[in-house]
């Protein structure tokens, strides 16, 4: 009994272990059950990533991403051009424009070698939405547009391109050159003239570009002559002392014809004072008349019969203090009972492009005053001759009276020959 007593009191704490254990298990795998029940809401993505990866364990749990920059906000704002890539013409006016939105800035220049070249101005619209060109483009250049435009929202949004306007050879562009040349000072009869080295059929486009301007303010109008020559000329004589300036504003502008106007440029001249000549081929005299006062009264002599002189007002074109003069230039053989060829006229000045020139004549001086003797030249001793010509310059107007035989426009400056009302006719814009 004792025996067997012992045995049963020695289970009792067997027993009671068991339980416990029994009992801690119960309680250790509930606490796992809690555990994979609250994992089993990641258990899916673990299972994808398993399937994902192929392998059989759990995926263990990733970390969070980090958060990625936040992107920087697109501006609505877009900006356009008026030109294409390649062969834009020269005469194009160069248009930004801006739409959903207004331009902050636009910069249009050249593109060389060595980086940005000339500048093309511009100006803004008010409204901010359009720049345009107020200069024009050159031929062959390759042109850098750069702009700047911003949204309602203040984002903005910059633009870059480039054209190329189109190559033009010297004769697809025309040249313009003044008379007078520049700081000359000439007389009050004296044109304003441009002349162009390629002819211009679209006289309106380049007139439009040409300008003179004085500090007298003298009125006046521009007349074409020809294809390649237009004059400008005050209603009436310049008032002494004028300073003129003349423009033509002509680059890349279309002369016709796929012309364009070579270069621009400007010139000044100075009126000197006046100097006016009056020829009266009836009493063979001149009177010379400096600022309005009768300086000398000059014998003379003119055209004889078949070389009559030309009557109307003639400007001094040229003067030269020796000239050679030879009757084959106007078309009479040396051997005819006309010719001549004389190596060394003294004080000759030029008033027609046809050879009319006041010059000395120490060979006619016993007709002088008295007959007209001439091959259509103002004859007169050396000595008037070296007072006048000291006392002339370029410009100055010779007054003809007497003959039958009138002074044609284009022979020589002769635009005072018109009245004014005719003379504006001739402008491309009338």
């Amino acid at each position: 009994m004792c025996l067997l007593e012992g045995i049963v009191m020695s289970e009792r704490p067997v027993v009671a272990t068991r339980r416990r254990l029994r009992r801690d298990g119960l309680a250790l795998a509930a606490l796992l059950a809690l555990v994979v029940g609250v994992s089993g809401c990641q258990g899916d993505a673990g299972t994808v990533a398993r399937a994902g990866t192929g392998t059989g364990t759990k995926a263990s749990a990733s970390p969070s991403p980090s958060p990625s920059p936040t992107a920087p906000p697109t501006s609505a704002a877009r900006v356009a051009t008026n030109v294409k890539a390649k062969g834009v013409p020269v005469d194009r006016t160069v248009k930004v424009t801006a739409a959903h939105g207004t331009l902050r800035s636009v910069a249009v220049h050249a593109a060389t070698a060595k980086g940005k070249g000339k500048p093309v101005a511009g100006h803004l619209s008010g409204n901010k939405t359009a720049w345009t060109a107020t200069t024009r483009l050159e031929p062959g250049t390759t042109y850098q547009v750069s702009a700047v435009a911003v949204d309602a929202d203040g984002v903005a949004r910059t633009q870059r391109s480039r054209f190329r306007t189109q190559d033009l050879t010297l004769d697809q562009q025309t040249y313009p050159s003044f008379v007078p040349v520049a700081h000359q000072t000439v007389g009050v009869g004296m044109p304003v003239i441009v002349r162009f080295d390629v002819p211009v059929t679209d006289r309106a486009s380049i007139e439009r570009h040409l300008k003179v301007s004085n500090t007298a303010h003298q009125k006046g109008a521009w007349r074409w002559i020809s294809s390649t020559e237009v004059h400008w000329r005050p209603v009436h004589y310049w008032k002494p002392g004028t300073d003129v300036t003349v423009t033509a504003d002509v680059n890349s502008v279309p002369a016709g014809n796929g012309i364009y106007g070579q270069l621009s440029r400007t010139s000044t001249f100075h009126i000197g004072r006046s100097v006016v000549s009056k020829v009266d081929a009836r009493t063979d005299q001149m009177r010379t008349y400096i600022d309005g006062s009768l300086a000398r009264t000059i014998p003379i002599t003119t055209g004889k019969a078949g070389f009559t002189t030309r009557s109307g007002t003639k400007v001094i074109v040229e003067k030269f203090r020796h000239k050679r003069m030879d009757s084959e230039t106007i078309g009479i053989s040396h051997d005819s009972a006309n010719g001549y060829n004389l190596d060394d006229v003294e004080y000759a000045m030029r008033i027609t492009y046809t050879g009319e020139f006041l010059h000395a004549a120490p060979w006619s001086v016993g007709s002088q005053g008295y007959a007209n003797v001439s091959h259509g030249c103002t004859g007169m001793s050396t000595d008037a001759a070296r007072w006048l010509y000291e006392n002339s310059k370029v410009g100055d107007p010779v007054e003809y009276t007497g003959t039958d035989r009138p002074m044609t426009l284009d022979n020589g400056y002769g635009d005072w020959n018109l009245p004014f009302r005719e003379w504006k006719q001739g402008s491309a814009l009338s």
